[in-house]
């Protein structure tokens, strides 16, 4: 959950890159990642960080093994009947 204290107001210079008008983010409020969603919320412009998702297959990776042997799920059930259409 995103921190309810005010940090310390700081001043950043405003420049040209390019067309686009860009600024310095001082270190101490570096944002994680390499993206930031940008919108207006009345005279303010709010940068907030996209966090980057794991993708499943790396979740996957970094689980461990289940000790556990995988149940039958067939036992107990009668069997098939081939049907001809």
């Amino acid at each position: 959950m995103p921190s309810t204290a005010k940090a310390p107001d700081r001043q950043a210079r405003l420049f040209r890159n390019g067309r686009n008008q860009a600024v310095r983010i001082p270190r101490e409020l570096e944002m994680p990642g390499d993206r930031v969603r940008i919108y207006k919320e009345g005279k303010r412009v709010v940068l907030e960080p996209i966090v980057q998702r794991s993708r499943l297959v790396e979740v996957l990776a970094r689980w461990k093994p289940i000790p556990d042997p995988f149940p039958d799920v067939d036992e107990g059930l009668l069997p098939l009947e081939d049907v001809e259409s």
